[in-house]
């Protein structure tokens, strides 16, 4: 006969089994609150969508991103945790641009506030001295334009060039650079929309510097190949730059 009070053996496996379902609800709930708050603090991932950044990043290649390493943003509020370091000269950031909040643009800064910026024949300058770039990748020697966003440079040209201003894709300036404000440029000087025609980066709209190339794949490919033809498998781990 059975003992009164025993349990018996199948509820037992219920509460085995109950156990168990709980341990992996448990185990995934924080994995995935882990995961947003790596997402929200420390990485993100970003893809390529433009030729801007050539040769440094191209177009189909996915970075991640250190968040934290410029003062990652505290969501819903105008506040930041402590940065590891400011934004340098040199440095390729990703930030939102002002003239587009919804996107999310990687350019390189070379500008800081307080510096003097001016081009001449695709030449930068900086404080009066060129900036060697090994990292440029220009496609034409000729096809300077003027281009209508960049009047807004009129407003922060020095004095001496002031009157009778007419900045164009590769002669430009001096402008100087306002505080709390950044001044980028993509490394695929002939063919990137920057800093030249829309202006300054704030400060608080600088997400992150990228680490490294997470995955890569050529989008210029010819249609019907294999996807594993398609991944650029020498750039998966590559540092950025």
């Amino acid at each position: 006969m059975p003992v009164e009070g025993a349990a018996s053996p199948k509820a037992g496996v219920r509460a085995g089994l109950l156990r168990l379902l709980w341990e992996w609800a448990r185990s995934l709930a924080l994995a995935f609150v882990l995961f947003l708050f790596l997402r929200a603090f420390v990485v993100e991932a970003f893809s390529i969508p433009t030729a801007s950044m050539e040769n440094t990043v191209l177009v189909g290649d996915f970075l991640l991103v250190n968040k934290a390493v410029y003062g990652a943003e505290i969501p819903g509020t105008a506040l930041r945790f402590p940065a590891f370091s400011d934004p340098a000269q040199g440095d390729v950031i990703v930030f939102t641009p002002p003239h587009d909040p919804t996107k999310n643009y990687v350019k390189r800064l070379l500008g800081v506030p307080g510096d003097t910026l001016e081009m001449r024949d695709k030449v930068l300058y900086r404080n009066g001295q060129a900036v060697a770039e090994p990292y440029v990748h220009l496609i034409d020697s000729i096809g300077d334009a003027v281009h209508p966003g960049m009047v807004w440079q009129g407003g922060f040209v020095v004095a001496s060039a002031a009157e009778g201003y007419r900045p164009t894709r590769d002669n430009w300036g001096p402008i100087v650079v306002p505080g709390d404000r950044y001044f980028v440029l993509g490394d695929n000087r002939d063919n990137s929309e920057d800093s030249r025609y829309w202006g300054f980066v704030p400060r608080d709209a600088i997400h992150g510097r990228p680490w490294f190339v997470y995955f890569s794949s050529d989008t210029t490919t010819r249609p019907g190949l294999r996807w594993r033809d398609k991944v650029r498998w020498k750039r998966i781990g590559a540092a950025v730059h």
